[in-house]
């Protein structure tokens, strides 16, 4: 029987959920989903060119866990780009360090601790906000990126 999964951090929620090719309606591809920790081992390797050892300890995961994750989504990706197929950003046992939020009023991204309720935008001052994480079904359970056993994402 396999163990459950340790929780991985990550930094925060990623702005996009899914990427399909364009002209093509979603509904007709077949779609791969890209869990949150995959997301994440390719933002940091990929998009900002750490080094698996120091990626990893970010993560809160082995070095050859944060291999084996980075495998994966980079043949997810792989699809999307050869086979068009649609990639959705989903899931997975995480926890966020940090919320992004945008205001539908002015457009403003901003990002707070995890264990921050945003309730108006530093910019213009609407009540109108997306919560990414909670996007995500994620929020209290993250506080601070620590596990909390009582709740779970």
């Amino acid at each position: 029987m396999a163990r459950t999964p340790k929780e991985r951090l990550v930094s925060s929620p990623p702005l996009f959920a899914s990427f399909k090719p364009s002209g093509i309606e979603g509904t007709k591809l077949l779609h791969v989903s890209l869990e949150l920790d995959e997301y994440e081992a390719i933002r940091l390797a990929d998009y900002m060119g750490m080094e698996h050892e120091q990626a990893s300890m970010g993560m809160n995961i082995s070095r050859s866990t944060f291999t084996r994750l980075l495998e994966r989504a980079r043949h997810k990706v792989s699809k999307l780009l050869v086979e068009g197929v649609k990639l959705e950003i989903e899931g997975g046992n995480v926890h966020f360090k940090d919320n992004l939020f945008q205001c539908l009023s002015c457009r403003h991204f901003f990002a707070l601790g995890i264990d921050k309720e945003a309730s108006t935008c530093p910019t213009c001052n609407s009540t109108d906000l997306i919560n990414f994480a909670r996007k995500y079904g994620h929020g209290t359970c993250c506080l601070k990126g620590s596990v909390n056993e009582n709740s779970h994402c």
